[in-house]
Order: structure tokens, then C-alpha cells, then sequence
């Protein structure tokens, strides 16, 4: 990589990175650009060269959110994986249900994209990282006998829904910790009706 291809990435590093705490923290429509360049020690000119506009940002600390939750995912799968493909699929339902609960998370990947980014935008991205994820999860436990066979595209739509909604009922309960604990037995009676019997 040339030099300057390294101070355009950093450049844009430190921008999602000012960005991100700030959105955490106060939400999207109480941060403004300014505030995000002077905590980039950067300037306007560097955010839109880099970037259309703020939404243009959020959506680049959205998909960094998305893509550190899919890689922890990914871990755990391939080590569970090995030895118990369900086990490792009920690991990786609770770790996503774990990331839930934590506000930063919370606030910016499932209250506020939807609305910042538009309903279709944040499905699109919530795809693009988890639904091959969750085929490949799936694909795992069919192959290795554990789970029916049948058409996993349609199903890895349905799971992936199913995992949202309960990170959306976790993101907005005034005890997050406690709305994580009642929906995780719901989400894990999805994936044992899936188990074929005897398995």
C-alpha cells in the first residue's frame, strides 16, 4: 500500500473513530459535523473527502459495528463448530444477544440506523454480514446431521429476522440485561425445533 493510500486509511479511521464515540454517546441528530472533525483533529475538507455527508459517516460506523459483531460470530462458530455444530450455533445466537445489551451497540446498529439509513438500506447491510454467517451456521449443523435438511436460504432469512427482533426488544427495554435473559430460551426453542430428532 502507498503512502498515501496509508494516510487516506487512517484519515478515515480517525474519523469513524470520532465519530462512532460521539454517536454512542449523545445519537445521531445531537452530533454534528463539526464537533466530529474537532475530535478527528481534522478538518471539514478531510470528513467529505472521505465521506458524502454525516449520514454517509454513520452508515461507515454502522457497518464497522456490523462487521467486528460478525467476526466475533465467526469466531465463535469455527471453534465451537468443530465439535458441536448446534452447540455453536446456540453460542453464536447468545454472543449476538450479549452485544445487545451493550449501549453503544445498542443505540447505534438497532435504534438508530433504522431510521438514519432507511428501513431497506439497514436490512441491506444487516445481510450483507449476517445472513451468509448464518447459512454457513446452518449449512454446519445440516452436513454434520445435526439439524433437518431443507432449503437454508429462506430459513437463514428467517433466523437472521428472528435475531433482530429480539435485539430490537432488548435495545429498547428499560433493562436490557433482562430482556436479554427472557428472549434467549424463545430464540434457542427456534433453532431445537430445527434439530432432527434423535441428533
Amino acid at each position: 500500500m502507498s503512502r498515501q493510500a496509508q494516510r487516506s486509511d487512517a484519515t478515515r479511521a480517525r474519523l469513524v473513530s470520532a465519530a462512532r464515540a460521539r454517536f454512542a454517546k449523545r445519537g445521531y441528530a445531537s452530533v454534528g459535523t463539526e464537533e466530529i472533525v474537532r475530535g478527528a483533529k481534522l478538518t471539514r475538507g478531510a470528513l467529505y473527502h472521505h465521506f458524502d455527508d454525516k449520514r454517509d459517516l454513520f452508515r461507515a460506523v454502522h457497518e464497522q459495528i456490523e462487521g467486528e459483531l460478525t467476526d466475533a460470530i465467526a469466531a465463535e462458530l469455527a471453534g465451537a463448530g468443530r465439535d458441536d455444530p448446534v452447540e455453536a450455533l446456540r453460542t453464536a445466537v447468545r454472543t449476538f444477544l450479549d452485544a445487545c445489551t451493550e449501549p453503544a451497540i445498542a443505540r447505534i446498529t438497532l435504534l438508530e440506523a433504522p431510521s438514519v439509513l432507511g428501513w431497506e438500506e439497514w436490512r441491506t447491510i444487516d445481510e450483507k454480514y449476517g445472513l451468509g454467517l448464518t447459512i454457513a451456521g446452518l449449512e454446519m449443523g445440516m452436513d454434520a446431521g445435526r439439524l433437518q435438511r431443507q432449503p437454508v436460504r429462506p430459513l437463514a432469512h428467517l433466523l437472521l429476522a428472528a435475531l433482530g427482533e429480539a435485539g430490537m426488544v432488548i435495545a429498547n427495554a428499560g433493562d436490557p440485561k433482562a430482556a436479554r435473559a427472557e428472549v434467549e430460551p424463545a430464540v434457542l426453542s427456534l433453532l431445537a425445533g430445527l434439530e432432527r430428532p434423535g441428533s
